[in-house]
């Protein structure tokens, strides 16, 4: 177990937690404390091993990079206050601040956190890089050119200079990614591995106390660079704590009991409970709760595999085009949604680039509504008289979402096509899914960074599994042309509109058959304002406010 900082100040931060009337909107001498918690933990605040939910929702409060995504998954500037691309896509020059500093540390001469520099920015992204730190986050810059600068070059304090090995449009989103954090030398090197317990950033809080696995504790960062609109400095809140309780159905109690000031997505232990069969908040729990709902960059979806090289797609009915949109067009997305999900998640009808994703347009790309006439047409074009003659097709799922697997199962009768659901254990179903070994399979995919091309590579042939994410083995010259060619567009509408051609075509040749695009979901008390987020699901903290709740 880890602790950090002294104990009193510790103690003292958890005090305030539980002091009730501890919240105003002006006074900063009055705390404002935003609670919240993290069931599946924490591993580490080191922005180079901020892979899952967890820790970038922590590394958010404590860190910042060159950029950032707003509402609208738009680049905005961060400590970058300007860039330009040149003409090629190969150069990116960034223009920083002048006014970020790295939060105050015993590192620091006087205690006293030093300005931010782009050769600070130089070192993350080599730290980001380097073998020896082995980040999950390493990838995002092998766009860099292969040179002796690595790519990155300073020509003075303020100025940063990136080389691409080639034209990458979604390049400056990515720098968006909590991995690619400023970090400050002294205290990296010095701290070693141990980085992860010791963050220094320059984020609107910095480290107070973190006993893992019981409680981590922010402060507010007093030298934060960003103001509100009137000038403000920013952020509002005194702190920010982080339980982790495991058990959902006590998280659930906490909340309404004033505990926590939020908690985060759907477990079947209380969304019975709190939501009503249409999607919208019980109104018992609308005097103290309000639902906060948006878009996440997901998609659920059963994959087929269309590989005719592969032994498991040789004989399959499901390499016949025809078959998987007639499969397609047997299912109704929103009766799925409304049984199964409370009715919050969104049916995927409108191909693979999901709901909140610039580039998602279901009036250009068309997917797949219930159609039994026409699904029955479709199996009759491929030869087969009734759903009967393709056999018994088996779909391979994880107990999680059995659910699922067995609506369609059900839905699929209507066809008269028998499915059997094979529940496989988590880690075979993605080594079967990787290795061809499954014709029929259910699968997600998430969005890395907040570019339709994340999404549309999962279908780009080079990607094949097990190298890449195409778990399908689709391929098509076509869209391998067009992605090709997407990546020497630096316009955001041009691309975008080649983009739909893409998802528009393979939907057309349905390697996939989607079932629903993710949402956010949170439940939050009503004493809580200005509460941010994005389809990437970021927590920002920046211009909440907890007032005094009402008796």
């Amino acid at each position: 177990m880890t602790f950090l900082a002294n104990r009193g100040g510790f103690f003292l931060m958890v005090a305030l937690l539980a002091h009730s009337a501890c919240n105003t909107v002006q006074d900063h001498t009055s705390r404002m404390i935003f609670r919240y918690n993290e069931g599946a933990g924490i591993s580490s605040l080191d922005p180079a091993f901020s892979r899952s939910l967890e820790n970038i929702w922590a590394v958010h409060q404590l860190f910042n990079s060159l950029v950032e995504l707003d509402s609208n998954m738009l680049v905005q500037p961060s400590v970058a206050e300007s860039w330009e691309i040149s003409e090629d896509g190969r150069v990116y020059t960034f223009r920083l601040r002048d006014d970020v500093f790295f939060h105050n540390h015993q590192l620091f001469p006087d205690g006293k956190g030093r300005k931010v520099t782009a050769h600070d920015f130089a070192y993350s992204f080599n730290r980001l890089r380097s073998p020896e730190l082995a980040s999950p986050g390493a990838w995002v810059l092998s766009w860099l050119a292969d040179q002796p600068s690595g790519g990155v070059e300073v020509p003075e304090d303020r100025t940063l200079v990136l080389y691409l090995k080639a034209p990458f449009p979604p390049f400056l989103g990515m720098l968006s990614m909590k991995y690619c954090s400023v970090v400050p030398h002294e205290v990296a090197d010095h701290y070693g591995a141990d980085f992860r317990v010791h963050p220094v950033g320059t984020g609107p809080f910095q480290l107070q106390a973190w006993v893992e696995d019981t409680k981590l504790v922010m402060k507010r960062n007093e030298q934060y660079f960003e103001r509100d609109e009137r000038g403000q400095p920013l952020p509002y809140l005194d702190g920010v704590a982080v339980s982790f309780t495991r058990d959902a159905g006590a998280e659930f109690l906490e909340l309404l009991k004033g505990g926590f000031d939020m908690i985060s997505g759907l477990h079947s232990s209380y969304k019975d409970e709190l939501l009503d069969p249409f999607g919208d908040l019980n109104a018992a729990y609308r005097k103290h709760l309000y639902l906060q709902k948006q878009p996440f960059l997901k998609t659920d979806y059963l994959g087929f595999l269309v590989d005719e090289n592969l032994p498991a797609v040789k004989e399959s009915p499901l390499r016949n085009k025809l078959v998987r949109q007639s499969l397609n067009l047997g299912i109704d997305r929103g009766l799925m949604v409304q049984h199964l999900r409370n009715n919050i998640y969104r049916p995927a009808t409108s191909g693979f680039i999901p709901y909140g994703m610039p580039g998602f347009d279901p009036n250009r790309v068309k997917g797949y509504d219930r159609d039994l006439d026409r699904a029955r047409a479709l199996l009759r074009e491929a030869g087969y008289s009734s759903g009967k003659e393709l056999g018994t097709i088996t779909l391979s799922t994880t107990s999680d979402y059995v659910d699922l697997c067995e609506f369609v199962q059900s839905q699929l009768e209507d066809l008269d096509v028998k499915i059997k659901v094979d529940v496989l254990p988590a880690g075979t179903h993605a080594t079967y899914t990787a290795e061809g070994k499954l014709s029929f399979f259910r699968k997600s995919w998430l969005a890395d960074y907040g570019d339709a091309e994340n999404f549309l590579s999962v279908f780009y042939s080079p990607n094949h599994a097990p190298g890449g994410p195409n778990y399908t083995r689709f391929s098509n010259k076509l869209f391998d042309e067009w992605y090709e060619q997407s990546m020497e567009i630096q316009s955001l509408e041009e691309r975008l509109a080649l983009y739909q051609r893409m998802d528009s075509l393979m939907m057309e040749e349905a390697p996939i058959l989607p079932l629903y695009y993710d949402v956010v979901v949170r439940f939050v008390r009503k004493n809580v304002q200005g509460l941010r987020s994005n389809a990437m699901n970021l927590l920002d903290l920046r211009r909440v406010r907890v007032l005094e709740e009402e008796s």
